[in-house]
């Protein structure tokens, strides 16, 4: 296949999918799930309004929102889904309620009786009582009753600090004492949380399936998976194999070898260093202090499951949340993943076009301490909103947004969005001379750039919801920036940025490298972009979104097929000649790679990504065996790789200390996989186990999350825990050798 016919391949489907994605969020906007003026009794009495919801919803990001717990499955998972907390407690609640009306105690009916009762809960539950022409939710008397029960129940536990009824369960959730300082606030929040779950269980008009797809699961309230879900599962698996055979067979017939010339020195190594390419080197410094920071978060994170108001009995939650360590554990290794490739571009820009254009070197520095300043201030305004030491307009602006992976307050936003457009204008200036050139590297060198402003525009997708945005508005846009954003160009920027070095070592020929990127791209995002849509199935999102996100994230699954030749292709470069040893471990992180993205996003993606599947098991541990295998796994090795290619290139002629960098490697990948398989996977699937027998709330309560079987699986942790943080350890103490010394040996 010709270059030509592959940019019209790839134009072709960046529009279509583009238009897709557009038109069908069109559709989430247009069959929202309401928020009425006001919800009141049969009566007429107001409970609460329309505001009170939006404000709860603030409330509800300002003490970290998706880090405690999750709402419609999108979250953290040491605290319950509040959603499905809810609804469980709730028709329990409305159950006991509807049988005293008949002066009987529902506990203690037979089956049959029981029967009767829980279809005249479903009756009521999933009745569609908002009135467009008022715009105003009723709620039933029993509904009433448990909305009031439950407004104490909550303001309990996020409340009363002192009270020991609630101090175990709020211990087994991680969630401090007194989380919520102002009565006000919570009555506002147990709005938010009364609505939300309204939104679980009411059926769209006209139909039979509620807003959220009949999710949570609960069979109490006839929350079923519909026939949509087991449809499109099935299609998605059906369409998976035959794209995987097509794309088998394509590769089958045009996996020609190119034999290349290879040259006799490493073509890198004398490499006219200029002084911005100098300047990326305190890039990864940074980087390096950030991983062991980022690191910490994670250890402490991770013990709040075991001990959720200590770490080893320091009372550590009264100044460092759950909350605000997993926010800085998430928002820490998107810093320092990004950090190392946006500074592998800025050492890549002038090396690839020999020019270095006048003041690049104060851009790049300025750039930098921009970059710190987002990271601090970010991290400080965590802290803040969660400590509810901000209003709630601070707490979006400055504080803590509460939405999972775009946790930093919108300044912060718009300070790294104008950080990224810094980046790019830095890049496009150096590339300039090198885009002029009408040599054969200029169609790499042209989807080089189209990704780098990719990642600097998509990221302003992020500022497309605002501080009160409808929930299901804002969860689109938030997986614009993760799934786009992180998941995509990100990929496709890397993918260019490891062609260009190999065929900048004179192991690639150029024209066959840039035709297999090129059609790399346009298989990844032909499914990666409309796929965006498989987060939003049960986010109030209409059946469309369902069956595109079903049908196309598929596809996500199908160039990782022969993703093991990839990975074999690169580890034979690396024994190709004896002067590519001082690229082994650059290059065996591109090998680990292919390993995580066959495993942590095709294996475990796929996993939790049809339909009927996520139905059970979004938000259980399931979910984080995909997080971090994709995100550490993929993104995070691969910036590791990135980073050592241009601490090669900026200490070229010395070997390097193999010893100490091999170690780091096995013990970096090792125990990643050790703390996924052997205590996140089989905690995930015990849990999908419990949602699929007694529903999704089950799976996430503290009753089965403590029992003694889930609490040894995750101390199980430990292990794989300590060989990742001693890899991680191993490779900062590498890079600070660089500068003292101890990581550097012979002359090359």
């Amino acid at each position: 296949m010709t270059v030509r016919k592959l940019w019209i391949g790839l134009a072709m489907v960046l529009l279509s999918s583009f238009a897709v994605l557009i038109y069908f969020g069109r559709d989430i906007y247009h069959q929202l799930p309401p928020i009425p003026d006001k919800v009141t009794d049969e009566s007429g009495n107001v409970l609460f309004t329309g505001q009170d919801i939006r404000d709860g919803q603030n409330v509800w990001q300002s003490i970290g929102g998706q880090t405690v717990g999750s709402i419609w499955g999108h979250g953290s998972y040491i605290a319950p889904d509040w959603t499905a907390d809810y609804l469980h407690r709730e028709s329990t609640i409305m159950l006991k309620a509807i049988a005293t009306a008949d002066q009987k105690d529902y506990t203690q009916q037979p089956d049959d009786i029981q029967a009767m009762y829980q279809q005249r809960l479903k009756n009521i539950i999933r009745k569609n009582t908002f009135d467009a022409a008022t715009n105003t939710i009723v709620f039933a008397p029993a509904r009433v009753a448990a909305f009031n029960e439950l407004s104490t129940y909550y303001g309990n536990l996020f409340m009363r600090e002192g009270d020991p009824v609630f101090a175990k369960l709020r211990e087994q959730y991680a969630i401090p004492g007194n989380s919520i300082k102002d009565p006000e606030r919570m009555r506002k929040m147990n709005a938010f949380f009364a609505w939300c779950t309204w939104v679980c269980i009411t059926e769209r008009p006209g139909g039979t399936v509620s807003y959220t797809n009949n999710w949570p699961g609960d069979e109490t309230v006839g929350n079923v998976p519909s026939s949509s879900l087991h449809l499109w599962s099935g299609f998605s698996v059906l369409l998976l194999l035959a794209c995987t055979a097509l794309l088998i067979l394509y590769h089958a017939r045009n996996a020609e070898e190119h034999p290349t010339i290879l040259p006799n020195e490493d073509p890198l190594r004398h490499t006219v260093i200029t002084p911005s390419m100098k300047a990326t080197l305190k890039y990864f410094w940074i980087v390096s202090a950030l991983i062991i920071v980022q690191m910490l978060a994670g250890v402490i994170t991770a013990h709040y499951g075991v001990e959720g108001n200590a770490f080893y009995g320091l009372p550590l939650d009264k100044f460092l949340p759950a909350s605000v360590s997993r926010s800085w554990h998430v928002q820490l290794a998107i810093f320092w993943i990004a950090t190392s490739w946006l500074a592998t571009g800025l050492y890549i820009a002038p090396a690839v076009s020999g020019y270095e254009p006048k003041f690049q070197r104060l851009g790049v520095n300025i750039l930098f301490g921009a970059l710190l300043i987002v990271v601090v201030g970010s991290l400080i305004g965590q802290w803040l909103g969660v400590m509810q030491k901000l209003g709630l307009v601070d707490n979006f602006l400055w504080g803590h947004q509460g939405y999972e992976y775009i946790e930093l307050g919108r300044i912060w936003q718009i300070l790294l969005l104008a950080g990224l457009v810094i980046w790019l204008v830095l890049m496009l200036r150096a590339l300039l001379p090198a885009l002029r050139k009408k040599d054969e590297s200029r169609h790499l060198l042209t989807l080089f750039v189209i990704a780098s402003i990719a990642i600097a525009v998509f990221y302003a997708a992020g500022l497309m919801y605002g501080r009160q945005t409808h929930m299901a508005v804002a969860e689109y846009w938030r997986w614009w920036v993760v799934h786009l954003w992180v998941e995509g160009f990100f990929e496709v920027f890397a993918t260019v940025v490891g062609a260009f070095l190999f065929c900048r070592l004179g192991l690639l020929q150029i024209k066959p490298a840039t035709t297999a990127v090129l059609f790399s791209t346009i298989i990844f995002l032909f499914g990666g972009i409309i796929g965006t849509f498989h987060h939003l199935y049960f986010s109030a999102t209409p059946i469309s979104v369902l069956a595109l996100g079903a049908t196309f994230s598929a596809l996500e699954i199908v160039p990782l097929v022969v993703i093991g030749y990839e990975a074999y292709h690169n580890y034979t470069l690396s024994k190709s000649t004896p002067w590519i040893n001082a690229y082994k471990w650059p290059i065996y992180c591109l090998v680990a790679m292919c390993f995580w993205n066959f495993l942590g996003a095709g294996i475990f993606g796929f996993a939790i990504n049809p339909p009927i599947a996520l139905y059970y098991i979004q938000g259980l541990n399931t979910t984080a065996v995909h997080g971090h295998a994709a995100l550490f796994g993929v993104y995070g090795i691969l910036g590791i790789g990135l980073m050592l290619f241009v601490l090669r290139g900026l200490y070229p002629d010395r070997q390097w200390n193999d010893k100490l960098l091999g170690w780091s490697f096995w013990l970096t990948n090792i125990g990643l996989l050790v703390m996924v398989t052997v205590s996140m996977l089989p905690m995930g699937i015990l849990q999908a186990i419990a949602s699929i027998q007694h529903g999704y709330w089950y799976a996430r309560s503290a009753e089965f999350m403590h029992t003694d079987t889930m609490q040894t699986l995750r101390w199980l942790r430990v292990p794989g825990d300590i060989l990742l943080a001693a890899g991680e350890s191993l490779l900062v103490i590498f890079v600070i050798g660089l500068k003292t010394g101890w990581s550097l040996k012979e002359e090359r």
